[in-house]
Parts: structure tokens; C-alpha cells; sequence
């Protein structure tokens, strides 16, 4: 009888064998910089609301297949128009799966901007499906004519936006989208899981394109313990989506926690306005720091560059800090580092840890 790793090793897709897990670092003992969480909690009143639903919760029962109340609360907080749906999943992720499984027919391409959202290209690897990259501009902004060279030659089923940007950070000329939705001929989902913190959306311009669906998750505005992300659009899309969709993918616990918080959806954006503020501040600290070079961000964190950055993370990290380090994952991110705006009190922390480290190295 062969061993396991020999049969997983015959049996498993090549590709899936290549593949590393995607790592969620321990987190226990530092400030936790390095997953663009909300750092602020729920308000102690809120929480008590929160309790109540939970404790009246039927969690004896299978949740609404359909989720069909916090689908329409969903669509009254961001006023969709009548001809819209939403599509609910558990976190960005699931979605992101589902649309590259619908839309993966044989020969079928998803494109998506470098460097971005890693998962784009991982699901497509997942799924089977051709993955073509088109890199960004040197200072992060679209390169506009590469993209749509790239979209003519390739004629992708499917393309993937995040707006703002992650890792970047920055927001994307959104005369440069509409050219790319204009000019795609599949399917185009514009990702703003950091809707919350960013000047501008797409939303708004769902009626204008049949082949547009926006994205968004509630993780980075404060409900990441919930994992709940929705697509919105037109129903002819979701329709179809809803057949890949598993059975309960959002539980019952999710489903009343998120539609009681969306129903105090004004206290989480007050705290995305604080966050905003934070974020202007660290941007400012950070840029007064001889050797960092740090980017412009529409998102809740902030993307810097300074030399030996893998040096830097460890020496924040034997400091208390953890926050991202993205060095070597793209050729574009070289000496970069990702930190999460947190509360006053983290940052100036981080800060501290950050110069520390530093003065050590120099």
C-alpha cells in the first residue's frame, strides 16, 4: 500500500502541490497591525443589543437559506435600486471562488492587476482557471494602455478590480475603470472590501454596465469575526451565481449580529471617520521618518517602503508589533511593509518600535 504523501502526491493537481496555504500568522501577545482589522470595538450599548439577539438566536435551526432579511437591509443601508440584488458569502473569499467557478469554462482567462489581492490568483489556481497578471504602473497608479492591451489580447472571462487597492492602498483613476469595464468583454467585479475609508464607489454606477458587479465585505468596517462579503447587481448575474452558492453558507449567528450592526451602520462609519483621521496622522509620522518612503492610502492601513524591510519586521516584531511584510511576494513590493491603521495609542506605539528598530539597524 502506497504511503499518503505517495497517493497525495499522484492523485493531487500539479498546480495544488505548487501552491503555499495561505498563512495567517500567530498574533497572540503582539498589537496586532497586519490584517487591516477596525481596532475599535463595539459600543458597550450596541454589544448589549447584540447579546440579545444572539441569546433569542434559533441555533438549533439551519439559518435562512436566503438570508432574506439581511439581504434587505443590506439593500436599504446602500440604497440599491430596485432592479439590483445582493449576493451574500461567507467573507470576499467564498465569492471570489464562486464567480471564477461559474465563469471557468475551458480556455476561460481571469485577469487581475499586480500587485494585488494574492487570493485572486490563488482561486484561480484553485479552480483550474488560466490566471493572467497585468502590473501596475512604478508608483501603483493603473497603466492604463498595458491594461487594455492586456484585456484585448487575453479577452478574460473575468476581471478583478480592488478599489482602493490592496496592498497599495491607493484608489485607481475611475475614468480609467470605465474604460476597462467598457472595454472587457466578460465579466468585471470592482472589490471595495474598503468601501468604508475610500473618496469614491461604483455602486452608484451599476445601472450604467451589464457586465459590472461590485464586491464588498463588512470585515474591514468591523465585523471581521462574522466573515460576511455580498456582491451586488444586476439579478441576471446572481441569479445564476446563487445556483454555485452552497446551502447555509451564512450562519445564523452572522446573519443577526450583521443585520442588528447594520442597523447602527452610522456608528461604524463614525469609526471609519476616526480611522481616517488616524491614518492622516500615521501617514504624516511616517513620512517625517528619515530612510521610509510611505504611500497614499483610500484604505484603513498604509504601505511603506524603508531598506532591509525583513529586517524591520522582525525587530518590530521582538518589539510587540505585528504588522505585514511583504517583501519578496512581488517584484514591485521589494522592501515594502503593510501596517494597519489601529488605535491612537498602537500607532504611536508602533512608531516607537519602528524607530527603535531603525537606530539599531543604521
Amino acid at each position: 500500500m502506497p504511503s499518503a504523501f505517495s497517493l497525495a502526491s499522484t492523485l493531487l493537481r500539479r498546480e495544488i502541490l505548487d501552491l503555499h496555504a495561505y498563512h495567517v500568522p500567530d498574533s497572540t501577545g503582539y498589537i496586532k497591525l497586519d490584517a487591516m482589522e477596525n481596532p475599535y470595538p463595539v459600543p458597550s450599548a450596541l454589544r448589549g443589543e447584540i447579546a440579545g439577539v444572539v441569546a433569542a438566536a434559533a441555533i438549533n435551526r439551519y439559518p435562512d437559506p436566503g438570508a432574506a432579511s439581511l439581504k434587505e437591509k443590506i439593500r436599504c443601508t446602500l440604497d440599491l435600486p430596485d432592479d439590483m440584488g445582493v449576493l451574500l458569502g461567507n467573507g470576499s473569499d467564498e465569492l471570489i471562488q464562486l464567480l471564477a467557478l461559474a465563469l471557468n469554462k475551458p480556455g476561460a482567462t481571469l485577469l487581475g492587476l499586480e500587485p494585488s489581492f494574492v487570493m485572486y490568483k490563488m482561486i484561480a489556481t484553485f479552480t483550474g482557471m488560466r490566471y493572467v497578471g497585468v502590473p501596475l504602473a512604478a508608483d501603483f497608479s493603473l497603466d492604463l494602455p498595458t491594461t487594455l492591451t492586456a484585456i484585448r489580447r487575453e479577452k478574460p472571462a473575468l476581471v478583478f478590480i480592488a478599489y482602493p487597492n490592496n496592498p497599495t492602498g491607493n484608489l485607481f483613476s475611475a475614468p480609467d475603470v470605465m474604460q476597462i469595464i467598457e472595454t472587457a468583454p466578460g465579466l468585471v467585479v470592482v472589490d471595495e472590501a474598503y468601501y468604508a475609508f475610500a473618496a469614491d464607489s461604483f455602486i452608484p454606477r451599476l445601472a450604467d454596465y451589464p457586465n459590472l458587479l461590485v464586491m464588498r465585505t463588512f470585515s474591514k468596517l468591523g465585523m471581521a469575526g462574522l466573515r460576511l462579503g455580498f456582491l451586488a447587481g444586476r439579478t441576471a448575474w446572481l441569479e445564476q451565481l446563487e445556483k454555485l452558492r452552497l446551502p447555509y453558507n451564512v450562519g445564523v449567528l452572522p446573519q443577526v449580529v450583521a443585520e442588528k450592526l447594520l442597523g447602527h451602520h452610522k456608528i461604524l462609519l463614525q469609526q471609519a471617520e476616526q480611522i481616517k483621521l488616524d491614518r492622516a496622522a500615521l501617514h504624516r509620522q511616517l513620512g517625517a521618518i528619515a530612510g521610509v518612503q510611505v504611500y497614499p492610502s483610500e484604505a484603513n492601513f498604509l504601505l511603506f517602503r524603508a531598506a532591509r524591510a525583513t529586517e524591520v519586521f522582525d525587530g518590530l516584531k521582538r518589539r510587540g508589533v505585528l504588522i505585514k511584510n511583504l517583501n519578496g511576494g512581488h517584484p514591485m513590493l521589494n522592501n515594502c511593509l503593510r501596517v494597519t491603521v489601529g488605535t491612537p495609542d498602537e500607532c504611536a506605539k508602533f512608531v516607537a518600535a519602528l524607530l527603535d528598530t531603525l537606530n539599531q539597524l543604521a
